[in-house]
């Protein structure tokens, strides 16, 4: 679907090139500052620089390490642990950057602002997926992936017997851009194969740890006490709509209309519904209210929709019956399968012929399909076993109550044609119902339209990811690994279509959906907001650390085992090896893996 207002004011909306380009000319400030002060030299002894990287080195910890150290078995063991989670990570890594880059190239088209290279950088503001509100949180949670990645290398050094030289941290301005331990390069060459693999595996073993921890903490006491607050949830406003005109901002909460209490979401439509005339009065956030003529407007639209509407064009009448609202339009659709819209776009009206029904898109090898033939035109549906079908959400409930092996008449248009099919659903695959083999676009025929122009913010579905009650992913939201799967893909999720915006956390004005319940009620919304915003980037940070880490190319940590394990294999073959054998199969998958990255990154913008 193609939504005609962001999220909660996009990220490349509000900064797009401006942004970079103003951390570009930073950056160089920055760095002829850096310079100056080298040459000048006023950097004290224990800050280096490498380009604009200023790295802090220090000695102290060192003992601290040493008594920590001491249950060497243990660490050992945890190690290994970590030797046999690196490897599998490893392997997946390669296969998925691998088949990335095939992808790329068999199919290559920029994903959504995924693949564009500036959100390969980790600076908030500029990468699309970490807003500058984030900020706080997203460095908290560098600062300690970075510090407990290193602490494990330095932990293993010393379990193994590894000397250090020194240790630290490496800042970008204020970002944390990296950390290091600096081992003692002859003790090193002199530690096992065992022992240098352990200690490269020890940073994303503790990164993978400082994970679970996390979000164990977020998703128990943390959002156990948060809740979603009454009203219901402004994501975003179509431009030019009636809630626009009446200044009804994204992250708004509508909590009445006409005087009637609006609790949650689906509140709003019922409310709406039930409000006689064209113009209501909303309350907003409990406090001030507001006057809105409504008016019919398409507020989102699938790519090339059967009905031919694009976001943004109004809806003027239906069969030359004038409507303004929700229930007006499908009134005056009533039991027609084809009606004449009298739609407005741009200031010019004119009429357009539409099929009014469950847009869908046939499923290959699915029961419709063994009707229909295979077809990769949009299949409206207007009646389904004899009851008419306005919406997709009509067809959705029709189908939940059939059974496996049931013959049931679909009707519906290709096009102007009106077609009708006998089809035997199969078995559905994760409900107890029939299967029709559909893929559905909500809404009406391909669009979905709305009195006032907002598209809602589903709050409890974010909040039951996190750990809350409710929401609509079932077992996947039961299991807690399942829970951080999801929690993990968060920040993109709206870019991949699982729900309508991205989540950067309790930030950016989203935080005004919930409100804290509870025991922590007593420390205020702001401290549990900020609580919870470092524990999900900490974790979201920690996470991606250790699969990066893990990547088998050099001077990852990944590149390292690898080249540790290619040396424990080979030393073991039936023949003479040496250091050229080790070295031609670290450099050619690490090439594989640097030539994956780049196609996967650039291909789909050169073609």
């Amino acid at each position: 679907m193609d939504y005609g207002s962001p999220a909660v004011v996009s990220v490349p909306e509000l900064y797009g090139s401006e942004t970079l380009t103003w951390a570009v000319i930073g950056l160089l400030v920055y760095w002829f500052g850096i310079i100056a002060l080298r040459r000048a030299d006023l950097l004290p002894e224990y800050v280096g620089t490498q380009g604009p990287i200023l790295t802090f080195h220090t000695k102290r910890g060192r003992e601290f390490l040493d008594r920590l150290s001491k249950p060497k078995r243990f660490w050992r063991a945890w190690a290994n642990l970590g030797v046999g989670i690196a490897i599998v990570v490893m392997v997946t890594m390669f296969v998925v950057l691998l088949l990335a880059a095939i992808s790329a190239i068999s199919s290559p088209q920029p994903s959504g602002g995924v693949q564009q290279p500036r959100n390969v950088v980790p600076f908030p503001g500029v990468n699309d997926f970490l807003p500058l509100s984030a900020t706080p949180g997203i460095v908290v949670g560098l600062l300690v992936g970075l510090v407990v990645h290193e602490g494990g290398h330095g932990l293993l050094c010393r379990v193994e017997d590894i000397g250090i030289n020194s240790m630290g941290v490496a800042m970008l301005a204020i970002i944390p851009f990296g950390a290091f331990v600096e081992p003692d390069q002859e003790s090193s060459k002199n530690a096992s194969r065992g022992g240098q693999t352990r200690m490269f595996a020890a940073g994303v073993t503790n990164n993978f740890a400082v994970t679970i921890i996390v979000f164990a903490l977020l998703f128990g006491p943390i959002v156990g006490s948060i809740g979603v607050a009454s009203g219901a949830a402004v994501g975003g406003i179509a431009p030019n709509s009636p809630a626009a005109n009446a200044d009804i901002e994204p992250n708004d909460r509508i909590t009445a209309v006409n005087g009637a209490t609006v609790e949650t979401n689906g509140d709003l439509a019922d409310r709406l519904e039930a409000a006689d005339g064209e113009q209501v009065e909303l309350e907003l956030n409990g406090e001030e209210t507001t006057a809105v003529e409504r008016s019919l407007l398409v507020t989102a639209t699938m790519a090339n929709g059967p009905a031919g509407l694009d976001v943004g064009d109004r809806i003027i009448s239906v069969n030359d019956q004038s409507i303004a609202t929700e229930r007006g339009f499908f009134e005056a659709v009533g039991g027609d399968e084809r009606v004449t819209l009298t739609i407005e776009r741009n200031g010019d009206q004119f009429e357009r012929e539409a099929s009014i029904g469950a847009a869908v898109d046939v499923t290959e090898d699915g029961p419709l399909e063994a009707a229909t033939g295979p077809t990769d035109e949009t299949f409206v549906i207007t009646s389904f076993d004899g009851e008419r079908t306005q919406t997709y959400s009509d067809l959705e409930s029709l189908l939940q109550e059939t059974d496996a092996g049931q013959e049931v008449t679909v009707a519906g248009y290709f096009g102007d044609e009106r077609e009708e099919y006998d089809v035997t659903l199969d078995d559905h695959p994760r409900q107890d119902s029939g299967f029709l083999g559909i893929f559905g676009n909500p809404g009406t025929s391909g669009f979905e339209v709305s009195d006032i122009g907002v598209q809602l913010y589903p709050a409890e579905e974010y909040l039951a990811i996190l750990g809350g009650d409710g929401g609509s992913y079932g077992a996947v939201t039961d299991s807690f690994f399942g829970k951080i799967g999801l929690s993990i893909l968060l920040p993109v999720i709206g870019v991949i279509g699982l729900l309508p915006f991205n989540f950067a956390g309790f930030t950016g004005g989203v935080e005004n959906f919930y409100e804290v319940q509870g025991s922590l009620a007593a420390l205020g919304d702001s401290t549990v907001f900020i609580l919870a915003n470092i524990l999900f980037w900490t974790g979201w940070i920690n996470v991606q650390l250790g699969f990066f880490n893990c990547i088998p190319a050099f001077p990852l940590d990944g590149g390292h085992i690898l080249r540790t394990s290619t040396e424990a294999v080979v030393s073991r073959l039936p023949f003479e090896t040496n250091r050229g054998h080790v070295r031609t199969v670290t450099t050619t998958i690490g090439l594989t893996m640097l030539i994956s990255f780049l196609v996967m990154l650039f291909l789909p913008f050169l073609l």
